[in-house]
């Protein structure tokens, strides 16, 4: 859940943050050579992010686009909890730092650091036009009951490009307002620490929904969006459901 918007053009303050939960259940394979056996395990992630940044406007054309650059400065604070004890057979066979941390273990991390995005906005009665490069860069620490394995550092660095178009859906209206349809495209470069270590060094996503304008009604959502989004890159592919709404 999260989300980030300017104030207002006399006082263009931006704010954004996300809050997020995950679980995740791999399968590990423990042999000794002579018989294997599966090892399930399950993480659990609370994850918090915020920035606080400023709009310095550069440019506006004759359609009415505005472009800006926006540097923020951001942090984050985050938990990743094992919630199986893996028993006796795995401690027994491993006595390693590694499965430590499958054993109940625990990482606890905040970060801090900076992003500057330029940011290009078209809102007009034929189409909306959103086109985002941003690079982020952030310094992440443990702390606290950390896991031995995990203990350290890491710099997590990224560039990404974002485009999306809304417009209408043909003559089709609900709500009294035109239905839109929204396109998306995305492209993330990791750098720094974190480049490679995932199995790819890049993820691009393309997407397609629709838009739901409620802004004739007397309700403090504006506009309500949902996006099919298919991401891939090396040896990686995924899908994704996301919901958004405007205020």
């Amino acid at each position: 859940f999260g989300g980030g918007a300017t104030l207002s053009e006399s006082f263009p303050l931006y704010l954004e943050g996300t809050m997020s939960y995950s679980r995740y259940d791999p399968q590990f394979v423990l042999t000794n050579g002579e018989e294997s056996r599966k090892i399930p395990t399950k993480w659990n992630s609370v994850t918090a992010t915020g920035g606080v940044g400023w709009d310095f406007h550069l440019y506006t054309d004759k359609r009415g686009g505005n472009l800006v650059l926006r540097p923020i400065a951001n942090f984050m604070l985050g938990t990743m909890v094992s919630d199986l004890r893996v028993g006796t057979y795995v401690l027994e066979q491993r006595r390693d730092n590694d499965f430590d941390v499958l054993d109940g273990g625990r990482l606890n991390a905040y970060g801090l650091g900076g992003s500057l995005m330029l940011d290009y906005e078209l809102f007009s009665r034929p189409q909306d036009i959103d086109i985002e490069l941003r690079y982020s860069g952030m310094s992440l620490q443990t702390f606290a009951n950390t896991s031995r394995a995990v203990k350290g550092h890491a710099s997590t660095e990224n560039l990404g490009l974002y485009l999306r178009r809304r417009a209408p859906l043909f003559d089709w209206k609900l709500l009294k307002s035109p239905v839109r349809y929204v396109l998306e495209g995305a492209h993330t470069e990791y750098l720094g620490d974190q480049r490679g270590q995932l199995g790819f060094n890049s993820l691009s996503s393309v997407g397609l929904g629709f838009e739901l304008d409620s802004s004739k009604y007397d309700v403090f959502i504006t506009r309500t969006r949902l996006v099919a989004r298919y991401m891939f890159g090396n040896n990686t592919t995924g899908y994704g459901i996301g919901l958004a709404m405007s205020f």
